[in-house]
């Protein structure tokens, strides 16, 4: 079991690092917002949304880890498809946005909505994909508590 937990580990240390770069990438298009006049929506919101989203990685690990999950090879794998094709989803909705696509909510005054890519099909194809991701990522080595809790603790932010 430990080369499984190791597995993972890098998973997760992986979305981690992936993350931490979309956030200098948020920072910048966040900033570019701001000065054309962007305006922040729902400010009460972000920090516990990015306390519920840093914790989500170290819940999954001390999950596997301290309570000894096992990784289940028919859910583990169909659960890793699920969550990269969620990961395909955001990223899809990233591009979609470009510039306009951070963290944050910032609203342009008098910019188009977005109504390409994903937005075609959804408004808020980010937050699908998070729901999904929190399912699934989770589930790759059986931490249904970390799961279970994710996506209530989301659901109540969303």
């Amino acid at each position: 079991m430990v080369a499984t937990q190791l597995g993972y580990a890098v998973l997760i240390a992986l979305l981690l690092a992936e993350r931490l770069l979309e956030l200098r990438v948020s920072r910048r298009n966040a900033s570019w917002a701001l000065a054309e006049g962007g305006v922040e929506r729902g400010q009460g919101h972000f920090r516990c949304m990015t306390l519920l989203h840093g914790t989500f990685f170290v819940a999954c690990l001390a999950e596997v880890w301290l309570l000894g999950r096992p990784f289940r090879p028919w859910l583990g794998v169909s659960m890793l498809a699920v969550a990269l094709l969620a990961q395909g989803l955001r990223y899809w909705a990233i591009t979609a946005l470009g510039r306009r696509w951070n963290t944050r909510i910032l609203v342009l005054p008098g910019a188009p909505r977005i109504r390409t890519g994903p937005y075609r099909l959804v408004a808020h194809p980010n937050y699908v994909a998070v729901v999904i991701e929190g399912i699934a990522l989770p589930l790759v080595h059986s931490a249904w508590i970390t799961a279970a809790v994710f996506t209530v603790l989301n659901a109540a932010l969303l």
